[in-house]
């Protein structure tokens, strides 16, 4: 489950989760196949174990992780996602059984278990979802010693037409706030809004800011 900024704001007819995000993924390849860069960066360093992908699309980020020794389980909303993914694990000589791809609507169920790495990129949709209550969730499966990776645009990109309401994303900092975490137990390591280079529609170079909030829990 990830949506670009401008769709992020987009209004649909009401229609489920499941199948708004179905019908999104049941053209030709939405993204690029490559991870996230903000994944890249945050993940280096960190010792492979075990992670849990939230709304991970067409599998790029779970991909990656698997290639680098983690042992992932990547979830999505949309069945057509999922089978896409495993298609790319397997182009990609993944091995069996590193990958376990599991479909949830993350708004009536949640993956069990504790994880040493809990990631979520752009999990932003044009259909309503409880996005705190789904990163509180988040937070609650990070194991003791492990991270919380929370990756959200931080506006709209340069190319958006302009919206005929308000718009608005939160901030790292305010992501941090609602999740409402003892602080005596976590340690911020990263809130901040990050710059990456993008190419607009027609071509040209465009730049969009990420926010980024990542999180240790105390061991």
């Amino acid at each position: 489950m990830s949506s670009s900024p401008e769709e992020a704001v987009s209004a649909e007819e009401p229609v489920s989760a499941e199948e708004y995000w179905d019908g999104r993924y049941g053209t030709d390849r939405v993204w690029s196949g490559r991870p996230n860069a903000a994944l890249v960066r945050e993940v280096a360093g960190l010792v492979p174990g075990t992670v849990l992908d939230l709304g991970c699309g067409e599998g790029a980020d779970a991909v990656w992780l698997a290639q680098q020794g983690w042992h992932v389980t990547a979830v999505d909303v949309s069945r057509v996602a999922l089978d896409r993914a495993a298609a790319h694990a397997e182009e990609a000589g993944v091995p069996d059984g590193r990958i376990t791809w599991e479909r949830h609507n993350l708004a009536d169920s949640f993956p069990t278990g504790r994880y040493d790495l809990v990631s979520t990129h752009f999990l932003h949709s044009p259909v309503e979802i409880p996005r705190e209550r789904i990163l509180r969730a988040a937070a609650d499966a990070v194991a003791p010693g492990g991270v919380l990776l929370i990756v959200g645009h931080a506006d709209l990109p340069p190319w958006a037409p302009t919206p005929d309401h308000e718009v608005g994303f939160p901030s790292a900092t305010e992501v941090h706030r609602d999740l409402a975490l003892p602080d005596a137990s976590w340690d911020v390591l990263v809130a901040a809004a990050v710059d990456r280079p993008a190419t607009a529609p027609d071509g040209t170079p465009a730049h969009l800011t990420d926010s980024i909030l990542k999180l240790r829990r105390h061991a």
